[in-house]
């Protein structure tokens, strides 16, 4: 049964984005530029754009991928290459006032169903007006799917947490996506769970106020020390080149080196292990510096993130005495703080969960296709960017191993150019489908875990699209062969079914006729 409701308002666009982050500014600006001829809107639940940006405002917050590919490859950025989250809000900002995107962007709607009907070819996305609660509709011709990969009201916090007494702790307690800016912890002794990206950004910043700070981990992480600057982007600089080539030329030496590192991470993780090392030396003056056990990870290099630390600022704050490192489990919560299963007493004031993220597909907002509730565990992934039996519809998942932006342009490219193909041929549907040649063609979950496997994933997988065996049908991961294989794609390939808008109009009057005199039209 399809979910009726009785609007008070409808708006119709060709083309409606979901989110305000990142991603969605991104994909407008790449639309505006690429398909002018489509009108378009985006919805965000937020108040104002940014995404993950403005979400997370723990101390110290900022990026882990360098600025100079995090950025639009549209947009050069100034500045050092790790940015703080106001700077990269200040970026998004230029952005959406140089290209007159703030017009299209409705601020405080949330999305509560979104369903896709092949007999009118129309999405209608119901969303309810945070301001007032109005119910509002939205219908686009194409929906444009750029909201993330997690729940950014619910952090994710293990269940088995409740149980050990956490309520016992006399103190304050907050995950870290919770943060709350006018929190003062000075002199506090802060205790911070987790050893994740979050983590390598948030300890070294509470340790220049806090009276001491502990990072208790499960099992270590990969850290990659260097200096928060580009010496090649600064000496183009000194010489005179402008922005825009500056920009262009350290985007692409820092995907080459990227990409060595990649490949190296997987045949000789050993040795790159070892320059990790080499660099946290570095950075510390400590030549001996102990890395059994609090540095030595489980894992192979690039299974998880590698947690960039500028300036080694991490392991300068363990040196110094201000930070504390211990590799263990939990047992218990006291008034004082936390006991490890090894026994040993955590005494704490505050308590920092930097747990990570609930995945979060597609906004978990319910979707229906001809009225059929979708599955997304029960479709296959075209190149994790559309999925089968899911008309008119592209979703932006960026990279884990590069910067995320740098799949936000290829997608922008690559959706542009399918929605022009059918806008100049008539096309009303598009959908992605199995070919004859993929019969019997094993499904396997999203990603494989011995190639990326962090949490947030691993616990996910079953609300994730499933994979096949051929690089059409999985996402990769792997943005040094995508930047091949994407723009080569082939639009009339088999594997996209279109429906002309002409055939969709007659067959629509077809059932309109057999609904009004109950036989079949002819």
């Amino acid at each position: 049964m399809a979910h009726v409701i009785d609007w008070p308002t409808t708006t119709h666009v060709d083309v409606l984005i979901v989110g305000a982050g990142i991603s969605g500014i991104g994909s407008a600006y790449h639309l505006q530029q690429q398909s002018p001829w489509a009108s378009y809107a985006i919805l965000e639940m937020k108040d104002t754009f940014g995404g993950t940006w403005e979400t997370h405002k723990y101390p110290g917050v900022r990026s882990d991928s360098d600025l100079y590919t995090f950025g639009y490859r549209f947009k050069p950025w100034v500045g050092a290459p790790i940015a703080s989250a106001q700077a990269i809000l200040d970026y998004m900002g230029e952005v959406i006032e140089e290209n007159g995107i703030g017009d299209h962007i409705h601020y405080g709607h949330r999305i509560v169903h979104c369903a896709f009907s092949r007999e009118t070819n129309l999405w209608t996305v119901e969303a309810e007006r945070l301001s007032d609660g109005a119910m509002v509709a939205f219908t686009c011709n194409f929906l444009w799917m750029c909201q993330g990969y997690y729940d950014h009201e619910k952090p994710y916090i293990p269940e088995d947490w409740a149980d050990r007494g956490l309520n016992d702790f006399a103190g304050d307690f907050v995950h870290a996506q919770k943060w709350d800016p006018e929190y003062d912890y000075s002199d506090k002794r802060v205790l911070v769970i987790g050893s994740g990206a979050t983590a390598a950004t948030v300890v070294p910043e509470l340790a220049k106020r806090a009276a001491h700070v502990t990072m208790l981990q499960r099992s270590p992480t990969y850290f990659y020390c260097s200096e928060n600057k580009n010496e090649l982007a600064d000496r183009l600089r000194e010489i005179g080149i402008d922005e825009p080539t500056i920009h262009r030329v350290v985007r692409q030496q820092i995907m080459h080196d990227q990409d060595v590192l990649t490949r190296r991470c997987i045949e000789e993780p050993d040795a790159v292990f070892e320059e990790l090392k080499e660099l946290v030396r570095a950075f510390t003056g400590k030549p001996d510096f102990e890395f059994e056990p609090h540095f030595t990870p489980r894992y192979r290099v690039w299974q998880q993130r590698l947690a960039f630390c500028p300036d080694g600022d991490v392991f300068r704050a363990a040196v110094s005495g201000k930070v504390s490192v211990v590799t263990d489990t939990i047992d218990r919560d006291t008034p004082e703080g936390v006991v490890t299963a090894s026994g040993e007493l955590i005494e704490a004031d505050l308590i920092i969960a930097a747990t990570g993220f609930r995945l979060s597909v597609m906004g978990d907002i319910p979707f229906e296709v001809d009225g059929a509730p979708v599955n997304w565990n029960d479709s296959v992934t075209y190149r994790g960017m559309m999925f089968t039996g899911v008309p008119n519809m592209a979703w932006v998942m960026g990279y884990f191993r590069a910067s995320w932006t740098l799949r936000v342009d290829m997608l922008g490219d690559f959706v542009c150019g399918l929605l022009n193909r059918m806008h100049d041929k008539g096309m009303a549907r598009v959908e992605v489908a199995l070919r004859p040649e993929d019969e019997g063609m094993q499904l396997h979950p999203w990603i494989e875990p011995d190639n990326f496997n962090p949490g947030y994933l691993m616990r996910g997988l079953d609300q994730l699209p499933r994979r096949g065996d051929k690089p059409e049908w999985r996402h990769n991961q792997d943005y040094w062969r995508e930047r091949e294989e994407i723009p080569a794609i082939d639009l009339s390939g088999s594997e996209f079914v279109y429906t002309p808008a002409v055939t969709a109009r007659v067959d629509a009057l077809h059932d309109e006729a057999a609904d009004a005199t109950g036989e079949p039209a002819h």
